[in-house]
C-alpha cells in the first residue's frame, strides 16, 4: 500500500479523504489544509490526522494528492516533486501554461509519476465506448451547470469545458490547428457561458459549449465519424451507439435501410455496450497507485493535462483577441 497524503480539504478534498481512507492501493497518512480551523475541524469530524505543516506532511508519505485551489497547485506539486514524491493533482492541472511546463520539467527530472484529476476520463459511459470512437470528424460537446458560487473565480472554461476539451483530445490524435470561441460574463467577473470551435490538422471539428448559469444539468457529447455516431452522456451514465454497414442483398422484414443520392445502401444497427457503474473518482485515484507500482504511464498525465490547459488558455484568449 502507498503512503498519501491530501492537500486540501474542501468540499473535494473530504472526497478524496474518505476514498483515499477506504482505499486498499493506499494507505492514508494525513492531511494538510491551510486553513488550520478548518482542518482541524475536519479532523476532529472524520478522525484524519491532521498536518499543521504541508512540508511535515510531504515527508511522511510516498503520494501527495493535490486538491487545493488551482492557484496553489504549482507550488504544492513543487515541493512535493523535490522530494521526490507522486503526485495526483486535481484539474487544472496548474493555474499557467508556463507552470505546467515548469513541472513537466521537474516531473522528468526527479523521475516520479504525475496525473491529473480529469475524472470524466474515468467516467463509465465514456470508458464503455471509448474504444469505438476511430478517427471521429465532428465532435459536438454541451457541458450545463445550474449556478453555483464554487468555481466561480476561474472562467468556465478552466471550470467546467476543461472536462471535455481534455476527453476529446484523448479520441483525436491530431493537433489543433485554429480556436474561435466567445465567452460572456453574466453574474461572476469571468465568463459563466462560453462557445468554442476547435479545428484539428486531419479536419476534425469540435464544438464545445459550457455554462454555469443554466437552468438544468447537461453533460453530453456526440461523436461522429465514418459510418458511426456515438453519444456519451456523463450525467445520466448512458450511451447511444449508431452504426452502418453495407445493407445485405436481401433486407429483412425489420432491418433498417438508407440509400444515398447515388444509390448506395447502408443498414444502420444499434449496439448497446454494457456500461458498469463505479466510482470514478476512486478509479483514478486508484488507477495511478497502479501506474506508480507497475511503473505505467499514468491513463492522464502530466503531459496530457497541460496539453488541455493549454487549448483552455487559448479558448480564453480568443474571447478578446487584443489580449493575445
Amino acid at each position: 500500500m502507498l503512503k498519501v497524503g491530501v492537500l486540501g480539504a474542501g468540499h473535494l478534498g473530504k472526497i478524496h479523504l474518505r476514498l483515499l481512507k477506504e482505499s486498499k492501493k493506499y494507505k492514508l497518512i494525513g492531511f494538510h489544509d491551510a486553513d488550520s480551523a478548518n482542518g482541524k475541524k475536519v479532523s476532529e469530524e472524520f478522525g484524519y490526522p491532521y498536518f499543521e505543516k504541508m512540508n511535515d506532511l510531504i515527508a511522511a508519505v510516498d503520494v501527495v494528492d493535490i486538491v487545493t485551489p488551482t492557484l496553489s497547485h504549482y507550488e504544492c506539486a513543487k515541493r512535493s516533486v523535490e522530494k521526490g514524491k507522486h503526485i495526483f493533482i486535481e484539474k487544472p492541472i496548474t493555474h499557467t501554461l508556463e507552470e505546467a511546463r515548469s513541472l513537466l520539467a521537474l516531473e522528468k527530472e526527479y523521475g516520479i509519476k504525475g496525473q491529473v484529476g480529469h475524472v470524466e476520463r474515468f467516467n463509465p459511459a465514456f470508458t464503455a465506448v471509448k474504444h469505438a470512437i476511430d478517427q471521429p470528424m465532428f465532435i459536438e460537446s454541451h457541458r450545463l451547470a445550474e449556478f453555483n458560487p464554487r468555481g466561480t473565480d476561474v472562467p468556465v472554461v478552466l471550470d467546467l469545458m476543461i472536462h471535455d476539451i481534455d476527453a476529446i483530445l484523448s479520441v483525436v490524435n491530431s493537433e489543433v490547428k485554429q480556436i474561435n470561441a466567445s465567452g460572456v460574463s453574466v453574474i461572476s467577473q469571468s465568463p459563466d457561458i462560453a462557445n468554442a470551435r476547435l479545428e484539428f490538422e486531419n479536419g476534425c471539428v469540435a464544438n464545445l459549449t459550457a455554462s454555469r448559469i443554466s437552468l438544468k444539468n447537461m453533460r453530453k457529447s456526440r461523436f461522429f465519424q465514418k459510418d458511426a455516431y456515438i453519444s456519451v452522456d456523463f450525467l445520466e451514465k448512458k450511451v447511444e451507439v449508431v452504426k452502418m454497414k453495407d445493407a445485405p442483398k436481401e433486407a429483412g422484414e425489420f432491418d433498417m435501410i438508407l440509400q444515398n443520392a447515388e444509390g448506395l445502401k447502408k443498414q444502420i444497427y444499434f449496439e448497446n455496450p454494457s456500461i458498469e457503474i463505479n466510482n470514478a473518482i476512486m478509479d483514478e485515484l486508484e488507477s495511478f497507485a497502479d501506474a506508480i507500482n507497475n511503473d505505467t504511464v499514468p491513463v492522464v498525465s502530466l503531459k496530457q493535462g497541460t496539453q488541455a490547459l493549454e487549448v483552455a488558455l487559448k479558448i480564453i484568449a480568443s474571447f478578446n483577441p487584443n489580449k493575445i
